[in-house]
Protein backbone atom coordinates (compact mmCIF):
# COMPACT_ATOMS: atom_id res chain seq x y z
CA UNK A 1 0.00 0.00 0.00
CA UNK A 2 1.46 3.36 -0.94
CA UNK A 3 -1.09 5.33 1.01
CA UNK A 4 -1.39 5.26 4.99
CA UNK A 5 -3.88 2.93 6.28
CA UNK A 6 -6.14 4.99 8.53
CA UNK A 7 -6.51 2.58 11.89
CA UNK A 8 -9.32 3.15 13.92
CA UNK A 9 -8.94 1.79 17.75
CA UNK A 10 -12.03 0.78 19.85
CA UNK A 11 -11.63 0.52 24.00
CA UNK A 12 -14.32 1.10 26.69
CA UNK A 13 -13.02 1.76 30.40
CA UNK A 14 -15.74 -0.47 31.88
CA UNK A 15 -14.55 -3.81 29.65
CA UNK A 16 -11.62 -5.19 31.55
CA UNK A 17 -12.97 -4.32 35.39
CA UNK A 18 -15.40 -7.13 35.11
CA UNK A 19 -14.64 -10.58 36.82
CA UNK A 20 -14.75 -14.04 35.71
CA UNK A 21 -13.93 -15.72 39.18
CA UNK A 22 -10.72 -16.16 41.18
CA UNK A 23 -9.58 -19.52 39.50
CA UNK A 24 -10.74 -18.74 36.33
CA UNK A 25 -8.65 -18.32 33.58
CA UNK A 26 -10.13 -15.37 31.39
CA UNK A 27 -9.26 -12.84 32.94
CA UNK A 28 -10.36 -9.42 31.11
CA UNK A 29 -8.13 -7.59 33.08
CA UNK A 30 -5.15 -8.23 30.78
CA UNK A 31 -7.29 -5.34 28.28
CA UNK A 32 -6.34 -2.46 30.88
CA UNK A 33 -2.47 -3.94 30.12
CA UNK A 34 -2.60 -3.87 26.59
CA UNK A 35 -4.49 -0.42 26.95
CA UNK A 36 -1.62 1.00 29.07
CA UNK A 37 0.96 -0.13 26.92
CA UNK A 38 -0.60 1.29 23.69
CA UNK A 39 -0.59 4.87 25.73
CA UNK A 40 2.58 4.65 26.99
CA UNK A 41 4.58 4.06 23.82
CA UNK A 42 2.57 6.89 22.65
CA UNK A 43 0.51 4.27 19.67
CA UNK A 44 -2.55 6.18 20.42
CA UNK A 45 -1.32 9.17 18.38
CA UNK A 46 -1.52 7.18 15.24
CA UNK A 47 -5.36 6.04 15.33
CA UNK A 48 -9.17 7.81 15.52
CA UNK A 49 -10.09 6.69 18.75
CA UNK A 50 -12.97 5.67 20.09
CA UNK A 51 -15.32 4.53 22.96
CA UNK A 52 -17.78 2.12 21.52
CA UNK A 53 -21.58 1.79 22.59
CA UNK A 54 -22.77 -0.98 24.11
CA UNK A 55 -24.72 -3.40 21.80
CA UNK A 56 -28.59 -4.00 22.03
CA UNK A 57 -30.35 -7.17 22.41
CA UNK A 58 -31.57 -6.28 18.66
CA UNK A 59 -28.03 -6.10 17.19
CA UNK A 60 -27.66 -9.73 19.10
CA UNK A 61 -30.07 -11.62 18.24
CA UNK A 62 -29.62 -11.33 14.42
CA UNK A 63 -27.09 -14.31 14.93
CA UNK A 64 -28.15 -15.70 18.59
CA UNK A 65 -31.19 -16.76 19.35
CA UNK A 66 -34.14 -14.43 21.61
CA UNK A 67 -34.42 -17.02 24.08
CA UNK A 68 -30.26 -17.33 24.87
CA UNK A 69 -29.75 -13.11 24.94
CA UNK A 70 -32.89 -13.12 27.03
CA UNK A 71 -31.34 -15.67 29.56
CA UNK A 72 -28.04 -13.84 29.68
CA UNK A 73 -29.59 -10.30 30.21
CA UNK A 74 -31.43 -11.69 33.48
CA UNK A 75 -29.64 -14.18 34.87
CA UNK A 76 -26.77 -12.79 37.78
CA UNK A 77 -25.02 -14.71 41.03
CA UNK A 78 -27.84 -13.22 42.83
CA UNK A 79 -30.80 -15.56 40.82
CA UNK A 80 -29.17 -18.77 39.74
CA UNK A 81 -31.87 -20.99 41.53
CA UNK A 82 -34.48 -19.42 39.23
CA UNK A 83 -32.17 -20.44 35.86
CA UNK A 84 -31.01 -24.15 37.00
CA UNK A 85 -33.28 -25.17 33.80
CA UNK A 86 -31.60 -22.80 31.23
CA UNK A 87 -28.26 -22.62 32.77
CA UNK A 88 -27.78 -26.25 31.31
CA UNK A 89 -29.55 -25.41 28.32
CA UNK A 90 -26.86 -22.20 27.58
CA UNK A 91 -24.05 -24.06 29.19
CA UNK A 92 -23.37 -21.34 31.61
CA UNK A 93 -23.02 -21.19 35.38
CA UNK A 94 -20.41 -23.54 37.85
CA UNK A 95 -20.22 -26.72 36.40
CA UNK A 96 -19.12 -25.02 32.96
CA UNK A 97 -16.81 -23.11 31.79
CA UNK A 98 -18.85 -20.01 31.41
CA UNK A 99 -19.36 -19.09 34.79
CA UNK A 100 -22.36 -16.36 35.84
CA UNK A 101 -20.41 -13.55 37.02
CA UNK A 102 -21.79 -9.84 37.94
CA UNK A 103 -22.31 -7.57 35.26
CA UNK A 104 -22.18 -10.28 32.60
CA UNK A 105 -24.65 -8.79 30.26
CA UNK A 106 -22.97 -5.67 30.22
CA UNK A 107 -19.26 -6.99 29.23
CA UNK A 108 -20.95 -8.84 26.19
CA UNK A 109 -22.61 -5.89 25.64
CA UNK A 110 -19.53 -3.71 25.51
CA UNK A 111 -17.27 -6.34 23.37
CA UNK A 112 -19.86 -7.14 21.39
CA UNK A 113 -20.67 -3.21 20.61
CA UNK A 114 -17.10 -2.43 20.00
CA UNK A 115 -16.84 -5.32 17.17
CA UNK A 116 -20.12 -4.30 15.48
CA UNK A 117 -19.03 -0.20 15.49
CA UNK A 118 -15.32 -1.35 13.86
CA UNK A 119 -17.82 -3.48 11.55
CA UNK A 120 -19.90 -0.34 10.59
CA UNK A 121 -16.96 1.84 10.18
CA UNK A 122 -15.47 -0.37 7.07
CA UNK A 123 -18.50 -1.09 5.64
CA UNK A 124 -18.75 3.29 5.63
CA UNK A 125 -15.45 3.61 4.41
CA UNK A 126 -14.74 5.62 7.69
CA UNK A 127 -11.57 3.49 8.41
CA UNK A 128 -9.19 0.86 6.53
CA UNK A 129 -8.50 -0.91 9.85
CA UNK A 130 -10.53 -1.07 12.94
CA UNK A 131 -8.71 -2.98 16.37
CA UNK A 132 -10.81 -4.24 18.99
CA UNK A 133 -8.62 -6.49 21.29
CA UNK A 134 -11.81 -6.92 23.57
CA UNK A 135 -13.64 -8.85 21.04
CA UNK A 136 -12.84 -12.26 19.24
CA UNK A 137 -14.79 -14.36 21.27
CA UNK A 138 -15.16 -17.30 19.13
CA UNK A 139 -16.58 -20.33 20.50
CA UNK A 140 -19.89 -19.24 21.43
CA UNK A 141 -22.78 -20.57 19.70
CA UNK A 142 -26.23 -19.44 18.71
CA UNK A 143 -28.15 -20.57 21.81
CA UNK A 144 -24.91 -21.43 23.94
CA UNK A 145 -22.13 -20.32 25.85
CA UNK A 146 -18.58 -22.29 25.34
CA UNK A 147 -15.10 -21.93 26.15
CA UNK A 148 -15.45 -18.72 27.91
CA UNK A 149 -17.35 -17.36 25.63
CA UNK A 150 -21.24 -15.65 25.40
CA UNK A 151 -22.10 -13.51 22.40
CA UNK A 152 -20.05 -14.46 19.53
CA UNK A 153 -18.92 -10.63 18.25
CA UNK A 154 -17.02 -12.32 15.42
CA UNK A 155 -19.96 -13.64 13.52
CA UNK A 156 -22.13 -10.71 14.43
CA UNK A 157 -19.21 -8.17 12.62
CA UNK A 158 -19.13 -10.54 9.84
CA UNK A 159 -22.60 -10.46 9.43
CA UNK A 160 -22.65 -6.34 9.22
CA UNK A 161 -19.64 -6.59 6.67
CA UNK A 162 -21.80 -8.77 4.33
CA UNK A 163 -24.41 -6.00 4.01
CA UNK A 164 -21.80 -4.58 1.99
CA UNK A 165 -18.99 -6.87 1.23
CA UNK A 166 -19.95 -10.01 -1.61
CA UNK A 167 -17.41 -11.98 0.24
CA UNK A 168 -15.63 -11.75 4.05
CA UNK A 169 -12.33 -13.82 5.03
CA UNK A 170 -12.17 -14.89 8.53
CA UNK A 171 -8.72 -15.53 9.82
CA UNK A 172 -8.40 -17.29 13.34
CA UNK A 173 -4.03 -17.82 15.05
CA UNK A 174 -5.91 -18.56 18.44
CA UNK A 175 -4.35 -21.85 19.64
CA UNK A 176 -7.76 -23.33 19.69
CA UNK A 177 -10.05 -24.12 16.72
CA UNK A 178 -12.60 -20.80 15.97
CA UNK A 179 -15.31 -23.34 16.03
CA UNK A 180 -17.95 -20.98 16.74
CA UNK A 181 -17.33 -19.19 13.80
CA UNK A 182 -17.13 -21.33 11.17
CA UNK A 183 -20.17 -23.59 12.08
CA UNK A 184 -21.98 -20.23 11.43
CA UNK A 185 -20.90 -19.98 8.11
CA UNK A 186 -20.43 -23.63 7.13
CA UNK A 187 -22.60 -23.98 4.58
CA UNK A 188 -22.20 -20.84 2.74
CA UNK A 189 -19.38 -19.32 0.03
CA UNK A 190 -19.82 -15.94 0.89
CA UNK A 191 -17.71 -16.60 4.02
CA UNK A 192 -14.23 -18.58 4.23
CA UNK A 193 -12.70 -19.52 7.56
CA UNK A 194 -9.27 -20.00 7.85
CA UNK A 195 -8.26 -21.72 11.56
CA UNK A 196 -4.99 -22.85 12.26
CA UNK A 197 -5.20 -24.38 15.61
CA UNK A 198 -3.73 -27.67 18.08
CA UNK A 199 -5.97 -30.35 17.02
CA UNK A 200 -5.82 -33.64 19.07
CA UNK A 201 -7.02 -34.27 22.74
CA UNK A 202 -7.57 -30.12 23.26
CA UNK A 203 -10.52 -28.21 23.48
CA UNK A 204 -13.13 -27.71 21.60
CA UNK A 205 -12.17 -31.01 19.66
CA UNK A 206 -13.06 -29.52 16.11
CA UNK A 207 -11.36 -28.51 13.49
CA UNK A 208 -10.18 -31.38 11.71
CA UNK A 209 -8.59 -30.98 8.02
CA UNK A 210 -11.46 -32.77 6.52
CA UNK A 211 -13.49 -30.70 8.20
CA UNK A 212 -14.47 -28.47 4.54
CA UNK A 213 -17.76 -27.23 5.00
CA UNK A 214 -21.09 -28.48 3.59
CA UNK A 215 -23.55 -27.56 0.63
CA UNK A 216 -22.62 -24.48 -0.87
CA UNK A 217 -20.32 -23.90 1.62
CA UNK A 218 -18.39 -26.89 0.88
CA UNK A 219 -14.48 -25.96 0.35
CA UNK A 220 -15.09 -22.58 2.13
CA UNK A 221 -13.64 -24.26 5.79
CA UNK A 222 -9.95 -24.57 5.94
CA UNK A 223 -8.50 -25.92 8.96
CA UNK A 224 -4.80 -26.58 9.40
CA UNK A 225 -5.05 -28.95 12.50
CA UNK A 226 -1.16 -28.68 14.32
CA UNK A 227 0.49 -30.48 17.36
CA UNK A 228 2.57 -28.54 20.42
CA UNK A 229 5.69 -26.70 20.19
CA UNK A 230 5.15 -25.10 16.44
CA UNK A 231 7.56 -22.02 16.32
CA UNK A 232 7.75 -19.03 14.16
CA UNK A 233 8.83 -20.44 10.97
CA UNK A 234 7.21 -23.81 10.37
CA UNK A 235 3.73 -21.67 11.41
CA UNK A 236 3.82 -18.39 9.06
CA UNK A 237 6.44 -19.69 6.18
CA UNK A 238 5.34 -23.27 5.89
CA UNK A 239 1.35 -22.99 5.71
CA UNK A 240 0.21 -19.28 6.82
CA UNK A 241 1.60 -16.98 3.97
CA UNK A 242 1.27 -19.79 1.26
CA UNK A 243 -2.50 -20.87 2.01
CA UNK A 244 -2.90 -16.97 2.42
CA UNK A 245 -1.57 -16.47 -1.14
CA UNK A 246 -3.63 -19.14 -2.65
CA UNK A 247 -7.16 -17.85 -0.55
CA UNK A 248 -6.79 -14.18 -1.81
CA UNK A 249 -6.39 -15.93 -5.32
CA UNK A 250 -9.37 -17.92 -5.65
CA UNK A 251 -11.40 -16.04 -3.10
CA UNK A 252 -10.80 -12.67 -3.03
CA UNK A 253 -12.02 -11.27 0.09
CA UNK A 254 -14.04 -7.68 0.39
CA UNK A 255 -13.00 -7.62 3.85
CA UNK A 256 -11.33 -9.77 6.42
CA UNK A 257 -11.44 -10.28 10.46
CA UNK A 258 -8.57 -11.27 12.08
CA UNK A 259 -8.63 -12.78 15.44
CA UNK A 260 -5.67 -12.49 17.05
CA UNK A 261 -5.37 -15.18 20.30
CA UNK A 262 -3.21 -14.53 21.57
CA UNK A 263 -3.12 -18.27 23.61
CA UNK A 264 -0.48 -19.45 20.54
CA UNK A 265 1.97 -17.38 22.17
CA UNK A 266 4.97 -19.78 23.84
CA UNK A 267 4.05 -19.89 27.84
CA UNK A 268 0.88 -19.57 27.64
CA UNK A 269 -0.72 -20.73 30.67
CA UNK A 270 -3.16 -23.19 28.39
CA UNK A 271 -1.93 -22.58 24.89
CA UNK A 272 0.93 -25.26 23.74
CA UNK A 273 2.57 -23.62 20.86
CA UNK A 274 6.03 -21.67 20.92
CA UNK A 275 5.38 -18.73 18.80
CA UNK A 276 7.22 -15.29 19.50
CA UNK A 277 5.89 -12.30 19.34
CA UNK A 278 6.97 -11.14 16.51
CA UNK A 279 5.96 -14.80 14.97
CA UNK A 280 2.46 -13.94 16.01
CA UNK A 281 2.58 -10.46 14.48
CA UNK A 282 4.07 -11.47 11.29
CA UNK A 283 0.50 -12.77 10.71
CA UNK A 284 -0.92 -9.45 11.12
CA UNK A 285 1.65 -7.14 9.24
CA UNK A 286 1.29 -9.98 6.09
CA UNK A 287 -2.68 -9.37 6.35
CA UNK A 288 -2.36 -5.78 6.83
CA UNK A 289 -0.17 -5.33 3.80
CA UNK A 290 -2.74 -6.83 1.57
CA UNK A 291 -4.65 -3.37 1.64
CA UNK A 292 -7.85 -5.12 2.11
CA UNK A 293 -10.77 -3.71 4.66
CA UNK A 294 -9.70 -5.46 7.94
CA UNK A 295 -10.63 -5.95 11.70
CA UNK A 296 -8.74 -6.97 14.28
CA UNK A 297 -10.31 -8.67 16.78
CA UNK A 298 -8.46 -10.19 20.24
CA UNK A 299 -9.24 -14.03 21.52
CA UNK A 300 -7.79 -16.30 23.88
CA UNK A 301 -5.05 -15.62 26.20
CA UNK A 302 -4.20 -16.49 29.31
CA UNK A 303 -0.60 -15.64 30.46
CA UNK A 304 -2.05 -12.00 30.78
CA UNK A 305 1.48 -10.06 30.79
CA UNK A 306 2.30 -11.98 27.87
CA UNK A 307 -1.03 -11.03 25.91
CA UNK A 308 -0.43 -7.50 26.82
CA UNK A 309 2.49 -7.16 25.02
CA UNK A 310 1.64 -8.91 22.27
CA UNK A 311 -1.52 -6.85 21.31
CA UNK A 312 0.63 -3.72 22.36
CA UNK A 313 3.37 -5.03 19.34
CA UNK A 314 0.48 -5.72 16.95
CA UNK A 315 -1.22 -1.95 17.28
CA UNK A 316 2.79 -1.10 16.40
CA UNK A 317 2.22 -3.04 13.15
CA UNK A 318 -0.76 -2.19 12.59
CA UNK A 319 0.08 2.06 12.37
CA UNK A 320 3.17 1.51 11.02
CA UNK A 321 5.47 1.66 13.86
CA UNK A 322 7.18 -2.17 14.57
CA UNK A 323 10.61 -0.43 15.59
CA UNK A 324 9.07 0.55 18.94
CA UNK A 325 11.58 -0.15 22.04
CA UNK A 326 11.77 -3.54 23.59
CA UNK A 327 12.12 -1.65 26.64
CA UNK A 328 8.79 -1.40 28.16
CA UNK A 329 7.84 2.15 29.18
CA UNK A 330 7.02 3.09 32.93
CA UNK A 331 3.49 2.24 33.16
CA UNK A 332 0.43 1.81 35.94
CA UNK A 333 1.41 -1.71 35.66
CA UNK A 334 5.17 -1.76 34.83
CA UNK A 335 5.84 -4.68 37.36
CA UNK A 336 3.58 -7.20 35.73
CA UNK A 337 7.01 -7.52 33.19
CA UNK A 338 9.37 -8.21 35.71
CA UNK A 339 12.16 -9.06 35.35
CA UNK A 340 13.68 -8.07 32.38
CA UNK A 341 10.59 -5.15 31.78
CA UNK A 342 11.08 -6.05 28.28
CA UNK A 343 8.40 -6.23 25.06
CA UNK A 344 9.30 -9.27 23.38
CA UNK A 345 9.16 -12.64 24.15
CA UNK A 346 11.26 -15.55 22.87
CA UNK A 347 10.29 -19.02 22.59
CA UNK A 348 10.50 -21.80 25.18
CA UNK A 349 13.89 -23.82 24.88
CA UNK A 350 12.36 -26.71 26.42
CA UNK A 351 9.77 -27.42 24.10
CA UNK A 352 9.67 -29.81 21.46
CA UNK A 353 8.16 -29.57 18.24
CA UNK A 354 6.03 -32.26 17.29
CA UNK A 355 4.94 -30.90 14.22
CA UNK A 356 7.53 -32.80 11.43
CA UNK A 357 8.00 -30.97 8.16
CA UNK A 358 6.41 -34.14 6.25
CA UNK A 359 3.36 -33.32 8.24
CA UNK A 360 3.39 -29.81 7.63
CA UNK A 361 3.77 -30.11 4.17
CA UNK A 362 1.37 -32.84 3.54
CA UNK A 363 -1.25 -30.22 5.46
CA UNK A 364 0.10 -27.26 3.28
CA UNK A 365 -0.85 -29.49 0.32
CA UNK A 366 -4.08 -30.98 1.25
CA UNK A 367 -5.16 -27.10 1.99
CA UNK A 368 -3.72 -25.83 -1.38
CA UNK A 369 -5.50 -28.67 -3.52
CA UNK A 370 -8.77 -27.71 -1.66
CA UNK A 371 -8.28 -24.38 -2.39
CA UNK A 372 -7.78 -25.36 -5.99
CA UNK A 373 -10.96 -27.40 -6.72
CA UNK A 374 -12.55 -24.41 -5.62
CA UNK A 375 -14.49 -22.51 -9.05
CA UNK A 376 -13.07 -19.26 -7.95
CA UNK A 377 -14.69 -16.06 -6.23
CA UNK A 378 -18.34 -16.63 -5.70
CA UNK A 379 -20.64 -13.89 -6.80
CA UNK A 380 -23.92 -12.58 -5.03
CA UNK A 381 -26.83 -11.01 -7.45
CA UNK A 382 -27.46 -7.31 -6.73
CA UNK A 383 -30.26 -6.06 -4.23
CA UNK A 384 -30.72 -3.77 -2.09
CA UNK A 385 -27.99 -3.08 0.65
CA UNK A 386 -29.72 -3.81 4.44
CA UNK A 387 -29.53 -0.63 6.19
CA UNK A 388 -26.49 -0.34 8.84
CA UNK A 389 -26.99 0.04 12.09
CA UNK A 390 -28.64 3.41 13.35
CA UNK A 391 -26.87 4.89 16.24
CA UNK A 392 -27.24 8.76 17.99
CA UNK A 393 -23.95 10.37 18.24
CA UNK A 394 -24.89 11.99 21.40
CA UNK A 395 -24.71 8.96 23.56
CA UNK A 396 -23.84 5.64 21.87
CA UNK A 397 -20.57 6.32 20.23
CA UNK A 398 -18.23 8.77 21.62
CA UNK A 399 -15.37 9.91 19.52
CA UNK A 400 -12.44 10.86 20.95
CA UNK A 401 -10.29 13.41 18.67
CA UNK A 402 -7.32 11.95 16.16
CA UNK A 403 -4.73 12.87 18.04
CA UNK A 404 -5.68 13.66 21.92
CA UNK A 405 -3.84 14.16 24.86
CA UNK A 406 -2.53 11.48 26.97
CA UNK A 407 -4.09 12.51 30.16
CA UNK A 408 -7.52 12.90 28.53
CA UNK A 409 -7.33 9.13 27.87
CA UNK A 410 -5.77 7.85 31.10
CA UNK A 411 -8.54 9.82 32.64
CA UNK A 412 -10.92 7.04 30.52
CA UNK A 413 -8.96 3.97 32.13
CA UNK A 414 -9.42 4.29 35.75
Amino acid sequence: MTTKQRVSYFYHPTCPLFYYGPSHPMKPHRMKLAHHLILTYGLYKEMECYRPHPASAGEMTQFHSEEYISFLSKVSPDNLRQFTASMQKFNAGDTTDCPVFDGLYEFTQLYTGASLDGAVQLCQNQTDIAINWSGGLHHAKKAEASGFCYVNDIVLAILELLKVHARVLYIDIDVHHGDGVEEAFYTTDRVMTLSLHKYGDFFPGTGHISDVGAKKGTGYSVNAPLNNGITDEAYFEELFKPIMDKIMDVFRPGAIVLQCGADSLAQDRLGCFNLTIKGHAACVAYVKSLGVPLLVLGGGGYTIRNVARCWAYETAVLVNKPDVPNAIPYNDYYEYYAPDYELHLGQDPTMENLNTPKMLESIRVDILQQLSDLEGAPSVGMQQVPPLFQRSESSDSVKRDRKPHAAELYDTVD
